[in-house]
């Protein structure tokens, strides 16, 4: 039976059905591109044809290629052609068959293969697929008239559906390994055991995550049972898992067993996992897919980040110690004015140009300035400029962007970008290159920059401390600092004053270090004795605070029986380190001072002498310390320490 033109149905004649015949008995057996070649070879033969043809459609390229071509009972090989001014671009055009009679060439022109082989004649049909888009095209030429009969064009559309009918199922075909290659990288590559089980619980399907899982080799799961691959109180909770899956709704088949599995490698040890269990049909047989996630690399995380929890709460602990011990100490007059001066200075948005000998404590004022200040919320960036190479300098200031010098590779933050909002401490300022300070200049002027290799200025917001051991005012005389930065960031200058100006902190200071450092070597002292503490006063400190805290830290490394061991912590005071602060020569002591006991005589003796020669005036015009040539704190200091009083009754 077939449809006519009009989409009546009527009988096939005995030809057309012997036609049938043939076609179904000579491609029954066949797929493929045999099936194409048997399709086209009989084709030609039903038809009396010298040539038939089934192409594949390449809509991108706008050609046609050939599974099977057949030209005067010869096959030509990898035949492929351009759609454009052929004949069977109308026939894919419009969808439908295209019958040409007889001067195909005239029609066509174009199509230089029509008048190489001398065709007559044309009859193509494409080959739809299951949603209409063309996969292909089916033809035939003659050099003769091909007469327009009906069983002519009635044995060509059961060859085309034929045709179409194949083109199809190679099409699902390919799609279907496409996808099952897909789906087979996505199960090899799965991290997570996934296998899945026949209605009797037994694996009928492993990837190889789950064979590492089982310590498994290759397929050596096939066939398992799940119970002997884990431990019997896990096997019995899974069959009841499963078994409970039967009851859901269809959509509801799923289940999740969350740290209650103990699988069990070949060697019959055992270890922690997940699963995830879901059951569908499959041929009319109920199977489950189990996807199972090793635990051990999770509990060991858990672990670690316990571990760590502990080691942060310890390190937190000792952070706030360590912050403690970042607080300026001194109880001095040196010290406390230092203190109000930060206090007056740390509101405003003044530039500070911290000063004073190295190891005295500048970041520390720097610190101590930040918190006390509105922008303590934001960040503080220290910045060493001794330690930038002068080539680089410009770069970790203000950053540069990719390609700006080579070696660029990437764009860089510089360290002004990440003060914004905050605060930038520059130490050893007077370290800078010249080419740098300009810039820094800018900065401080108009509070923007451009990044090395970039053209856009950028604005910041930052407060600038800057802090160094030199005399900035020599170097700018030297040519080797600018005059107008030094008076930029010189708006509020700030003293702290060496170690042996506030002596009588020392004592003070050496116990906090002693505590702080004991505390992180969970150490026990007992308190700085008095002889401890006099001892360490009389060094001259040429390393300040720094020096201080390493022999306290020395002095604990090695102290014995909770008692701090100064003997070997604090540097031998030979004669020049202890040699008397220069005073008139009549004071001078009478002979060398080499003992720590002969310089407290001779310093006492001395101090004495110099209060009865200026009548006890300490500060001031011929007072005492202009007499000693020492600052008028540190001598009140110096009494104080040494206990020195004015007799009663002597004069002013």
């Amino acid at each position: 039976m077939e449809r006519d033109g009009s989409g009546s149905v009527r009988a096939l004649d005995p030809g057309e059905a012997r036609l049938l015949h043939v076609i179904m008995e000579g491609t029954a057996a066949e797929t493929g591109d045999a099936f194409f070649k048997a399709l086209v070879e009989n084709l030609a033969g039903a038809l009396e044809v010298q040539g038939a043809w089934v192409s594949e459609f390449l809509p991108v390229e706008r050609r046609l290629r050939a599974h099977a071509f057949i030209l005067d009972g010869q096959w030509v090989p990898d035949y492929e052609y351009g759609l454009a001014g052929t004949p069977c671009e109308t026939a894919i055009e419009s969808r439908g068959m295209i019958h040409i009679p007889e001067r195909v060439v005239d029609l066509y022109p174009g199509d230089p293969d029509l008048a190489a082989q001398g065709a007559v004649s044309y009859l193509g049909a494409p080959l739809p697929g299951a949603d209409g888009e063309i996969l292909g095209h089916l033809a035939v030429m003659d050099r003769r008239p091909l007469a327009s009969l009906p069983p002519v064009q009635a044995v060509f559309r059961i060859f085309a559906a034929r045709a179409a009918a194949e083109m199809r199922r190679l099409r699902a075909e390919a799609e279907a390994r496409v996808r099952e290659g897909k789906l087979a990288r996505v199960m090899n590559s799965a991290m997570d055991g996934i296998i899945e089980l026949d209605a009797a619980l037994c694996v009928t399907f492993a990837n190889p995550a789950a064979e590492r899982l089982f310590r498994r080799g290759a397929g050596a799961l096939a066939g398992a049972p799940i119970a002997g691959l884990l431990t019997p109180e896990s096997a019995d909770a899974f069959r009841r898992a499963a078994a409970g899956l039967s009851l859901r709704p269809e959509r509801q088949r799923w289940t999740c067993m969350t740290e209650a599995v103990e699988g069990q490698g070949a060697s019959g040890s055992t270890f922690p996992m997940e699963a995830a269990i879901s059951m569908s049909p499959s041929g009319g047989v109920d199977r489950y897919t189990v996807v199972l996630r090793d635990l051990r690399e999770k509990r060991e995380a858990q672990r670690r980040i316990n571990v760590l929890s502990e080691e942060k709460e310890r390190l937190a602990e000792a952070l706030r110690v360590r912050e403690a011990s970042g607080e300026i100490l001194g109880e001095s007059a040196a010290a406390q004015g230092v203190l109000r001066q930060i206090a007056e200075v740390a509101p405003s948005k003044a530039a500070v140009l911290i000063l004073g000998e190295t190891g005295t404590g500048k970041e520390l004022a720097a610190r101590a300035i930040h918190r006390a200040s509105p922008r303590s919320s934001g960040p503080l960036i220290a910045v060493n400029c001794a330690a930038m190479p002068p080539a680089l300098a410009e770069s970790e200031l203000f950053g540069h962007e990719r390609g700006a010098f080579t070696g660029a590779a990437a764009r860089r933050i510089g360290r002004f970008a990440l003060a914004d909002g905050g605060t930038i401490f520059l130490d050893e300022v007077g370290e800078m290159p010249l080419e740098s300070q300009a810039k820094l200049l800018r900065v401080l002027q108009e509070g923007s920059f451009e990044p090395l290799g970039g053209a856009e200025s950028r604005r910041v917001d930052v407060r600038v401390i800057a802090a160094t051991n030199r005399d900035l005012r020599e170097e700018v005389r030297a040519g080797r600092f600018r005059e107008d930065l030094y008076y930029r960031l010189g708006v509020f200058p700030l003293h702290l004053p060496p170690l042996r100006e506030r002596a009588e902190d020392i004592p003070l200071l050496a116990a906090h270090f002693a505590q702080v450092c004991a505390a992180e070597m969970g150490r026990t002292l007992e308190p700085l004795a008095s002889g401890d503490a006099a001892r360490l006063a009389a060094y001259p400190w040429p390393g300040n605070i720094r020096e201080l805290r390493n022999v306290m830290e020395r002095a604990v490394i090695t102290a014995k029986n909770g008692r701090l061991n100064l003997e070997r912590a604090l540097p031998p005071m030979d004669a020049a380190a202890i040699a008397p602060p220069p005073i008139l020569d009549l004071l001078d002591p009478a002979g060398p001072v080499r003992t720590e006991a002969e310089f407290r005589a001779w310093e006492r003796a001395n101090l004495l002498r110099a209060l009865s020669a200026t009548g006890w005036r300490v500060a001031g015009k011929n007072g005492a310390a202009e007499l000693l040539g020492v600052r008028p704190s540190t001598l009140a200091s110096r009494i104080k320490a040494l206990g020195l009083t004015r007799a009663p009754g002597r004069p002013a």
